[in-house]
């Protein structure tokens, strides 16, 4: 029994003192801790625990989204995309192959965002892919749109609606996001109109390989402002209210947002949008060069010491880079005053610049730092503006357009017609595919798509066609068209 009570005093006067002790240590204080071991394992922190109570935000003033939402969510439109409804475009189909009525109408859906009080509306490529209709919903009033324009290597497309004094959206600037920034994400699907979520800016220069066309500008903004279906062509907006980038993807195994929104920025959407509006075409600068990002694995071959910039793999023949003496394995870290980081800051600080434009370029070779100036060109070789031309056809279920510099230099051609925009019709049902270019026709060189296009509606008999598939495979065959 005395020891028992031996034992409980010492446990007492041990547990007096450790509680004395304790009282005096001052857990602000990291010198009182300097002596302590560190730990290599992992730490698992609970934020709630052994919070000091002035590391708390401020309360003073609470983020709100009500003058963002009221700025942003009248100038978001609902937009529909009919198709399949057109019966001009399956009329020759059905004449040489027998085919069966058209198909029953779809109807596909997306947002738009208002930029001109004057009826002008950017949206996604992808929402008014293949239509023949598109109406635009604003106010509970619905309009007959006009497509003004696509570029598929932006995804961006401008419509056009006859109305005035529309509540046009006020721009920011996507060059002065910074990452961690609030932002919403604003659109109208389903026609509900407006919907607004709110995240923030977690990364910039996004590349996720999800683009078309023959010069894919991917650059994007991601945020965790929630973007789902339907949202495709609506708004990200700055908690001004301001236009910042136009919502475009979703990363998702569901088809339902996850957690990763993207969105083309808007320096590059209104840039892409006011050439279509002022000359039908992208006026899209070149620097005669094809480029990649650097890897660790590639640094590590060629012996580079910076994993920022880009390597040039290829240098267009007679074009801008080739005249200024830049060389294949150059490694270029800066275009004018822009530092380049990856490939997506290289194809985004080109895609300010106008053909005929001078331009600087800082790069690397073999580790010495070199300069050089380049007179940007345009798609045709040229340093000026172009207008390109195209022949649409219904019945031949195709866009028709003329190679440009870079793809006579990809193809190895000095001519050609591509096949672009192909649907249901003639030549799909001659085994022809997207990107294919027709250089000859019976033996005759095929030029303009103009020409070219009318011949093909009306012609019947033998028909020859020489060309290369979009792999760059030599192409000849022979059709009997009735």
């Amino acid at each position: 029994m005395n020891s028992l009570f031996k034992t409980t005093g010492v446990s007492f006067l041990a547990g007096l003192a450790g509680a004395a002790v304790w009282s005096t240590i001052d857990f602000n204080d990291p010198e009182q801790f300097s002596d302590f071991p560190q730990s290599n394992q992992t730490e698992v922190s609970f934020a709630s625990q052994y919070q000091p109570v002035n590391s708390y935000p401020s309360t003073d003033a609470p983020i709100s989204f009500v003058e963002a939402s009221e700025n942003s969510t009248e100038s978001v439109v609902f937009i529909k995309n009919f198709s399949g409804t057109d019966p001009r475009r399956y009329s020759m189909f059905d004449y040489f192959f027998g085919g069966g009525g058209a198909p029953s109408q779809q109807v596909s859906t997306g947002s738009g965002v208002i930029i001109s009080g004057d009826g002008y509306i950017v949206t996604n490529n992808h929402v008014i892919d293949r239509a023949e209709t598109i109406e635009v919903v604003h106010k509970k009033r619905t309009y007959k749109a006009t497509l003004v324009g696509t570029d598929k290597n932006t995804d961006i497309a401008v419509l056009k609606i006859e109305e005035t004094n529309l509540p046009a959206i006020k721009r920011g600037s996507s060059r002065d996001l910074k990452i961690g920034e609030w932002v919403l994400a604003v659109g109208n699907p389903f026609n509900l109109t407006s919907t607004v979520t709110a995240g923030i800016v977690s990364a910039k220069e996004r590349q996720i390989n999800i683009l078309g066309g023959d010069f894919p500008l991917e650059s994007f903004i991601q945020t965790d402002a929630p973007i789902n279906p339907g949202n495709s062509g609506g708004a990200l907006v700055n908690v001004n209210g301001e236009l910042v980038g136009i919502n475009t993807a979703i990363l998702s195994r569901t088809g339902s947002y996850t957690g990763y929104g993207f969105a083309v920025p808007v320096d590059i959407a209104m840039k892409v949008s006011n050439d279509l509006i002022q000359y039908g075409e992208v006026q899209k600068a070149i620097p005669g060069i094809e480029a990649v990002e650097i890897t660790p694995e590639l640094a590590e071959e060629m012996s580079i010491e910076t994993l920022n910039g880009v390597i040039v793999t290829h240098v267009i023949k007679n074009g801008a880079a080739e005249r200024s003496g830049l060389q294949r394995n150059d490694v270029i870290i800066k275009l004018g005053s822009q530092a380049i980081t990856g490939k997506g800051s290289f194809e985004e600080a080109l895609s300010y610049y106008y053909p005929g434009e001078d331009l600087s370029v800082t790069f690397l070779r073999n580790g010495s730092m070199k300069s050089a100036n380049l007179q940007l060109q345009n798609l045709e070789g040229g340093n000026g503006v172009i207008k390109r031309e195209f022949y649409t056809s219904g019945v031949l279920g195709a866009r028709l357009e003329a190679v440009n510099t870079i793809e006579k230099d990809k193809f190895g051609v000095d001519y050609g017609i591509k096949i672009t925009g192909l649907t249901r019709g003639y030549l799909r049902e001659l085994g022809l595919r997207e990107g294919f270019v027709i250089t000859q026709i019976n033996g005759d060189p095929a030029k303009d798509p103009n020409k070219v296009g009318a011949y093909l509606e009306k012609f019947s008999g033998r028909l020859l066609l020489e060309g290369v598939a979009s792999n760059g495979q030599p192409f000849m065959q022979t059709y009997n068209v009735r």
